[in-house]
């Protein structure tokens, strides 16, 4: 397969999860549509790090899911905080931090 192709694929997957950070409300939908942005990249940087021949996208791709991850296990925790006392994961209704 092409390598153009794979790029491709990313900007796809960018793009799918740009426009569901932009246009759902939803925090577990926000993190699932960040996670989808951080994969394409992660899909790109390999890509490119397969083009031109050397490791360090990949090594990079490895950074960015170690930091993915715990982006979401925080995450996670202040969405269920935020969901135990206001019974809403929507983020219109979470604006203001104290409860």
């Amino acid at each position: 397969m092409n390598p153009v192709n794979y790029l491709y694929l990313a900007a796809l997957l960018f793009t799918i999860g740009a426009s569901g950070v932009l246009i759902r409300r939803n925090a577990i939908v926000l993190f699932m549509c960040v996670e989808l942005m951080l994969n394409a990249s992660n899909l790109a940087l390999v890509t490119f790090s397969r083009m031109h021949g050397n490791l360090d996208g990949q090594v990079i791709a490895f950074f960015t899911m170690v930091v993915a991850a715990a982006e979401v296990v925080v995450g996670l925790a202040i969405i269920v905080s935020i969901f135990r006392t206001r019974h809403t994961a929507s983020v219109d209704d979470s604006n203001l931090m104290k409860l």
